[in-house]
């Protein structure tokens, strides 16, 4: 018999929403956000709720989608056919394409990816990632926390790919993990990355427990490592530093200001079978540890700077341009001439042709000159909406410079 969850998504009444603006265009070519200054006064509704969109001229149906309470996005589009109840035969379509597609990008070599990136799977608010044998869900807001029926799809999860153990985790740092299916895991969880083995710590780590959007990036600089020396700024647990020692560097340093975390860069080093004396973790002030440096005249052939958000909202691009600036400018300068420096952002406020202004500008105020190598941002599992360009938020701009 076919499986019948406890709920679907959301609830089945549905609340018809009209827009005091003209979006016909922009809902129909794809873009699943609609905020609250976009909709008529309406009742107040709960999280979660399920909504028709309204064209704003004849009050026409346009869309399916679910509200969040108290929020300036205020509706995630999930369909453009407004007939189509966002239900779980809907989700678990949806869940299956995705699932597809993941099959296609990834063999056995590679058993850590994301199976769901939210609205670019169609799936706004909900993201999955995989490692192994266990997976992570988390739900961006109330909105979808309401929405979405997490045990349904942690037994979908098992059902379809043998997933054993799956955590729901909250974008709220303050609520604590909840396992769904499976036991805790007492330790950090193993997968493969290109036939790298990693450890992702899915109960407490940073996102869902590694940076998989990265994965591209590093195997780029892993091919070009080899007899290289080769520094990682904000290394976390090593993900790059890993990419080189296995691509053939000679040396790797690892800085990152948590202390768990370069203990964590270490073991995967080891994990690996490199030399445990070719690699050094630093936990330190990435800025200090720059300072120091340049002081002691130190240089690398390979410089990864890979820092966290500077620029969470768009009132802070300003002060985040003069971060990236600073820390891209220190780390040209402690790149050999001739070496590669390779500058990377996660703010999705700053896009591409601003960054790439960005690293012109930390280059020439380190008084050096580059040439860029490569531009790439997110992979494949990573997808995004065209008609959405929040989504394409990760920039790798690889540079040589002399």
């Amino acid at each position: 018999m076919k499986h019948k969850p406890t709920r679907s998504p959301g609830q089945q009444t549905v609340t018809a929403l009209r827009l005091n603006r003209d979006l016909t265009r922009s809902i129909k070519r794809g873009n699943p956000w609609i905020y609250l200054d976009a909709v008529r006064p309406h009742s107040p509704l709960r999280d979660g709720a399920i909504c028709t969109i309204l064209d704003n001229k004849l009050g026409r149906p346009l869309a399916t989608g679910y509200y969040t309470a108290d929020s300036p996005l205020a509706i995630r589009v999930c369909s453009t056919d407004p007939d189509l109840l966002p239900d779980w035969t809907w989700l678990e379509r949806m869940l299956k394409e995705a699932h597809a597609l993941r099959g296609r990008l990834f063999g056995d070599e590679t058993t850590g990816y994301r199976l769901i990136n939210g609205e670019g799977d169609g799936l706004p608010g909900l993201v999955i990632d995989r490692y192994g044998a266990a997976a992570v869900i988390k739900l961006d807001g109330p909105g979808a926390e309401a929405f979405y029926p997490g045990r349904e799809i942690a037994e979908w999860l098992v059902r379809a790919m043998g997933i054993e153990t799956v955590v729901l985790r909250s974008r709220d740092r303050d609520v604590s993990p909840v396992v769904l299916v499976g036991e805790q895991p007492k330790s950090p969880v193993p997968f493969l990355e290109h036939r790298t083995q990693f450890l992702a710590d899915i109960m407490v780590g940073q996102k869902t427990g590694f940076f998989l959007d990265q994965r591209e990036n590093r195997r780029l600089i892993g091919k070009l490592s080899q007899g290289a020396r080769v520094l990682n700024l904000f290394g976390y647990t090593g993900g790059f530093s890993i990419a080189a020692g296995r691509g053939g560097a000679t040396s790797a340093v690892t800085v990152d200001i948590a202390p768990q975390a370069v203990a964590m860069a270490q073991q995967h080093w080891e994990l690996n079978g490199l030399a445990p004396e070719a690699h050094e973790g630093v936990a330190r002030d990435v800025f200090e540890f720059l300072d120091q440096s340049l002081s002691a005249k130190q240089r690398w052939d390979i410089v990864v700077a890979d820092p966290p958000s500077f620029a969470p909202s768009a009132s802070k691009v300003p002060q985040a341009t003069a971060a990236y600036k600073k820390l891209f400018c220190a780390a040209a300068q402690v790149t050999r001439r001739g070496g590669l420096l390779a500058a990377s952002s996660c703010s999705s406020h700053i896009g591409e042709p601003a960054f790439i202004e960005i690293c012109e500008e930390a280059v020439s105020m380190a008084k050096r000159k580059g040439t860029v190598v490569a531009v790439q941002g997110q992979p494949a599992d990573h997808p995004f909406p065209l008609a959405l360009p929040e989504f394409r938020y990760l920039k790798f701009v690889l540079m040589r410079v002399e």
